[in-house]
């Protein structure tokens, strides 16, 4: 049965809302999505509830026109801004000696508790990123494994809890329900990173409006994540300032004539803020080197950010820049120059049934991360914001010490064995060309039929 989806994307410059579909299979529809102008944020945080709680209404009242559905609770998007993280290290016994859910939710609930979080904060995910089964170190996925102890090591995201508290007033303002809260820079990694740039290790460059975040993704889970309260609007402080001319004239000029590259010898003739009768002749090659100046010490910011993460050599497979800021001419070029020894290219979101045109551009990767989360395109296993774990494994039925006989051949040579009769005899063929026998299951009481089939039909699945 199909479900619906709000993602709410609270950024500085605009806020973004989509509605879609999630069916059976996990499969994404977008039905409709609403932007506004961002009101009431500033670099990532909400300083006016009320603007902020009427311009998120606005996007979602545009997305719900659009799509023809009236969704009241949403996944909404967090600044790297409110947050801090932390990396723990949890251990559990295992006395049933299978590791199951329960097992794997013990660990990271052990993790979390051993994480030093201060009495102000709250968590926000819970990301492990290596496992240790017994002896075994680097388990990818320790699920259905026997073990005696397991150990993880587990990145913990925690965020302000009066920050919380005031974006969860404004949602709830805007007549909304929140349903989880996700960081924005892991939504828009979780948008265009592939399969191998998880496995290999990438980081993931998100520059908007007023923020700017790194985050480092290795082995399938987010490793690092660090931020700035520097974006593309600052380019536009920076010209306006240098040239002295209005700041919407300064970002007309950013948009049409920002290029990282080439440089231009032309002239151009600008108004003078507060004078309306003159002009100033500006040649383009002073707005390249000020919008060059500023790209290249945010990048540099972030390149000595990704050195003390301690991280750097395990980017395998380079890093890849979204948001806003990479619609600059050059940016990857500039970024190549600027990260030596690592590949760089363009994230755009990942494509979805709907997708509008829109919405493929790099400055939605966050919202688009959002709905994949929600249609649980998230690390392996996570604890959230509200304590639960997430994950996709189905619960299995434990073995314990039950004795399976293989193959019809091998169950003869058992004393358990007995001749089936000819309709068990059929069922057997239907179930398995392999002809596998339950010996010890034959000599169940009524009372365990329950227990006999659901063993049954796990172990169906194995074959």
């Amino acid at each position: 049965m199909s479900e619906s989806i709000l993602a709410i994307d609270i950024g500085s410059n605009v806020i973004k809302a989509v509605i879609s579909e999630i069916d059976e299979f996990n499969d994404i529809k977008i039905l409709g999505h609403g932007v506004t102008k961002s009101e009431g944020v500033s670099k990532g945080i909400i300083t006016n509830i009320d603007l902020a709680s009427k311009a998120i209404r606005k996007a979602v009242g545009d997305a719900k026109r659009i799509a023809g559905s009236n969704v009241h609770s949403a996944v909404v998007s967090i600044s790297n801004a409110y947050v801090k993280s932390i990396n723990s290290l949890g251990i559990v016994n295992i006395p049933q000696k299978d590791i199951t859910i329960k097992e794997i939710n013990r660990v990271m609930e052990a993790a979390l508790y051993n994480a030093e979080i201060p009495k102000d904060y709250d968590i926000l995910h819970v990301l492990p990123y290596n496992f240790k089964v017994d002896n075994q170190s680097s388990i990818e996925d320790p699920f259905g494994m026997n073990a005696t102890r397991m150990e993880v090591e587990a990145h913990v995201i925690i965020a302000q809890r009066s920050s919380l508290s005031n974006l969860k007033k404004a949602i709830v303002s805007a007549g909304l329900e929140m349903e989880s809260i996700v960081l924005d820079s892991y939504a828009s990694a979780i948008a265009t990173m592939s399969e191998d740039e998880k496995t290999l290790g990438v980081s993931v460059l998100d520059l908007g409006g007023q923020t700017s975040s790194l985050i480092v993704y290795k082995g399938n889970s987010l490793r690092f994540n660090t931020y700035l309260p520097v974006g593309s609007n600052h380019i536009t402080n920076d010209i306006s300032i240098a040239l002295h001319t209005p700041l919407g004239i300064a970002e007309k000029i950013k948009r049409e004539y920002g290029d990282l590259i080439e440089v231009n010898d032309d002239e151009l003739e600008l108004p003078i803020i507060g004078d309306t009768e003159n002009t100033n002749s500006v040649p383009l090659r002073v707005v390249h080197d000020v919008i060059v100046a500023r790209v290249e010490e945010l990048l540099f910011i972030l390149s000595k950010n990704l050195d003390k993460s301690g991280l750097r050599d395990s980017i395998g497979s380079g890093i890849i820049l979204t948001g806003g800021m990479t619609k600059l001419k050059g940016i990857r070029e500039l970024t190549q120059s600027l990260f030596p020894g690592l590949s760089v290219r363009v994230g755009f979101p990942t494509e979805l049934k709907g997708l509008f045109d829109e919405l493929k551009d790099p400055s939605f990767s966050t919202i688009i991360g959002l709905l994949l989360y929600k249609a649980g395109k998230n690390t392996q296993y996570e604890i959230d914001n509200k304590k639960r774990l997430l994950h996709q494994k189905e619960e299995q039925v434990g073995l314990g010490n039950i004795k399976l006989n293989n193959t019809v051949s091998e169950a003869k040579n058992t004393n358990s064995f007995r001749e089936p009769t000819s309709e068990q005899t059929r069922e057997s063929h239907n179930d398995s060309d392999e002809g596998f026998v339950f010996g010890d299951l034959t000599q169940m009481e009524k009372s365990d039929v329950d227990f006999a089939t659901k063993l049954k039909n796990w172990v169906k699945q194995l074959f």
